[in-house]
């Protein structure tokens, strides 16, 4: 007896079948890229997924690792379980272990793992500033294999959106001429696309706008090859300047993001051309680029609203989301809850509530940004109905320093997942501005992905030192044990929102901080001290390791970075002593630790400027756009803006060539002219030298010049003589 499958039947198994085929072939590659030579020994297989929910499996069979999966991503993080739990290796951005034992260890019992969310978002606005910049596709591929490795299967995608929005402006009758102001150069994107900014970093060549969309489409197609939902933007009513001449009747609001950049405009939502150019958008991006029906758009993005009337405020979001719906029924709404943490005198509940409550709630989902520092699904009733995204910010501005909360990102996701009053909560994620740095925050917060209970450091951070180094050691344990009490700890009693910045960085002052290189550790400077010991004891048996090379480097780094502060300290007191023989003495000894740390960081192409701007001089295609690209690179890295900018040192980073060309002659100059004061026996005179420093500041952003991209000297080696020669000066100060 025959049975007659119905049609529809027929089509649903059938493309089932092509799209595991897919995601198999997908994760094929991903293995055969990190694992050319083993690649034979995994097979892959595919899954039904439980209440739409990501499955993994692996087993041994006929001398094979078999991994199955209900998605590429499943099917990736089955792939680092296992290199993780079973052959003790690491991927992370500063330091890969890929030592794999010459013949692959059984699985002796089937795995079977099953995440409890249904998104593991990824990325920030900022991060596609702070660190992606200036990628291309290789460095791109290596990430969405990170992202994948790591279960991530919610990335925030919009490289490129620029160029769909000159193309739709450009079909409304603007002119290039028109265009020229709105477009900000390729570092300040995040802010553009958020509508804090126009124009600065510009003019934008088209040649730029082309490469990154053909690169954006690389990135989706990758993306959804694993199956992964790539969240795309939306309109927020950000329009040119120019809107308000080609039409004159439209209702313009001017605001301004009072951080030195000229007013920007924001196209009322009760204008009809705001719902005209929400769809006209979305559909010419999907014309190009597809969809997942997942939008971001952040209309309030450290920018406040004209009213704080509830019912204002409700109508508002409604029509955001109708612009999504109108192109696209089947819209999403991902918004960065951002603005009730930066801004919470004025998203009190009533405003909150009403922002939301306009939405359905199938309709819009909520990111928590920094729900590790403060979690405001707590104060929102769970964002009253929303489903929501537990997220880790941790590092702000791409900054280089050893920070994090280790035991809130341990624990916090689970207990709120198992939380009755959390309401609908979704998903964890990362929205870090920076990456490329604190790997162990990163491995530590995406091992939540696969797990409903919270992570026990006791048990994790030696299995995380052994994958790391490739072998078990006692010296290595020590010192990350004292790391996780120290710099990856911030008591319950201190409001410490991010890691502090070395007074190097800072502009020069008598001061112990300035606004953004701040000084202030989470931990006593001489407790980090011991585990500098036990890092360096750890050398001689660990020395060949990747990730070891680079924590020991960064934990060197990191105290000698401390250190300049006392320093500092010992200068300012001699100054006020006037006492000239000791200003210059212990001013030598500041300039030298600069020198030193700069050549500590050499060896290491995590803390090197040069591949930072030679990466951006080589999109230029003309010597005009190498140019703009350089002053992009160096002006974010510094200033931020113009001369004046009030944002110079957000993003600071302790880079070699960075530390001996722009922070050493900034110093320089500053003791120059105090020893000068002392000498002439007058007042140091600070507005002068803050118009002088800063002017020298404006002229290095803008200048032509190379930095070396390639490492010089042994890091274990340096960071071995920098601990001799200066470890025991370290303790006496401490003292």
């Amino acid at each position: 007896m025959k049975i007659k499958i119905p049609f529809a039947v027929l089509f649903v198994l059938s493309f089932n079948n092509l799209w595991s085929q897919a995601y198999l072939s997908s994760s094929d590659q991903l293995i055969a890229r990190i694992l050319p030579k083993q690649r034979q020994a995994f097979v892959t297989k595919s899954i039904a997924a439980v209440n739409g929910k990501d499955v993994f499996e692996i087993e041994s069979r006929n001398n094979k690792i078999v991994l199955s999966g209900s998605s590429g991503v499943a099917l990736a993080s089955a792939f680092y379980y296992y290199l993780t739990e079973y052959a003790h290796c690491q991927i992370t951005w500063n330091g890969t272990n890929l030592n794999l034992p010459a013949t692959l260890p059984q699985v002796k019992t089937k795995i079977r793992k099953g995440t409890p969310y249904d998104y593991r978002y990824y990325l920030n606005y900022c991060t596609f500033n702070y660190s992606m910049s200036w990628w291309d596709w290789p460095r791109w591929e290596k990430e969405i294999d990170w992202m994948a490795l790591h279960g991530i299967n919610m990335p925030l995608a919009i490289t490129g959106e620029e160029y769909t929005w000159y193309l739709l402006y450009k079909e409304m009758g603007f002119s290039d001429e028109e265009l020229k102001g709105f477009f900000t150069g390729p570092a300040y994107f995040s802010w553009f696309w958020m509508g804090n900014m126009d124009g600065w970093g510009g003019p934008l060549p088209v040649s730029w706008m082309k490469s990154h969309f053909e690169l954006q489409k690389k990135i989706l197609a990758r993306q959804r090859s694993l199956g992964m939902k790539p969240v795309l933007p939306a309109f927020t009513g950000h329009v040119p300047a120019a809107f308000k001449n080609k039409f004159p009747q439209a209702k313009l609001k001017a605001t301004n993001w009072t951080n030195g950049f000229a007013d920007t405009y924001i196209l009322d939502s009760e204008d009809p051309m705001f719902a005209q150019i929400g769809k006209k958008f979305l559909q010419k991006q999907t014309e190009l680029l597809g969809t997942d029906h997942l939008y971001s758009a952040d209309t309030f993005n450290e920018n406040e609203p004209p009213s704080s009337d509830p019912e204002f405020l409700g109508k508002l979001s409604a029509r955001v989301y109708d612009g999504m719906a109108q192109a696209d029924p089947k819209a999403i709404w991902v918004m960065q809850g951002w603005l009730f943490y930066s801004d919470r005198k004025f998203w009190k509940e009533p405003q909150t509530e009403a922002l939301l409550k306009a939405v359905p709630n199938d309709k819009m989902i909520l990111l928590d940004l920094a729900t590790e520092i403060e979690p405001v699904w707590k104060r929102t009733q769970g964002f009253y109905g929303k489903p929501w995204i537990w997220n880790m910010l941790h590092n702000f501005g791409g900054n280089t320093n050893l920070f994090g909360r280790m035991d809130v990102v341990a624990t916090a996701p689970a207990e709120a997942l198992n939380n009755p009053q959390s309401g609908k909560m979704k998903g964890i994620g990362l929205s870090m501005e920076g990456i490329e740095q604190n790997p162990v925050l990163y491995e530590l917060m995406m091992d939540n992905a696969w797990q409903t209970k919270p992570i026990d450091l006791k048990t994790w951070l030696p299995k995380f030192v052994r994958n790391r180094y490739g072998k078990s050691n006692v010296n290595a344990l020590k010192g990350w044990e004292i790391l996780q009490k120290t710099v990856y700890n911030v008591p319950a009693d201190k409001y410490i929102r991010d890691g502090a910045e070395s007074i190097i960085q800072a502009r020069p002052t008598f001061d112990s901080l300035t606004r953004w290189a701040k000084t202030t550790l989470n931990y006593r400077e001489k407790d980090l001290l011991p585990g500098w010991d036990e890092f360096v004891k750890a050398a001689p048996l660990c020395k060949n390791s990747d990730g070891f090379q680079y924590d020991l480097v960064d934990i060197t780094r990191q105290v000698m970075a401390n250190y300049a502060l006392p320093i500092q300290r010992n200068i300012v007191a001699a100054y006020r002593k006037k006492d000239l023989a000791t200003f210059k003495e212990e001013s030598s000894k500041f300039i030298q630790l600069i020198d030193d740390m700069d050549r500590l960081l050499a060896s290491r192409k995590d803390f090197m400027l040069g591949p930072w701007v030679s990466d951006a001089r080589r999109w230029g295609e003309t010597p005009a756009e190498k140019a703009l690209y350089e002053m992009n690179a160096k002006d974010l890295i510094t200033l931020w803006g113009d001369a004046k900018s009030p944002l110079n040192e957000y993003a600071c980073r302790q880079w070699s060539g960075l530390l001996t060309d722009f922070y050493k002659p900034r110093w320089q100059l500053f003791f120059t002219r105090a020893e000068q004061s002392l000498k002439q026996q007058s007042d140091f005179n600070t507005s002068q030298f803050n118009e002088e420093v800063s002017n020298w500041e404006w002229k290095w952003v803008n200048q032509r010049k190379d930095y070396p991209t390639k490492t010089v000297g042994n890091p274990v080696n340096l960071a071995l003589e920098m601990y001799q020669k200066y470890r025991k000066a370290m303790g006496i100060i401490h003292q």
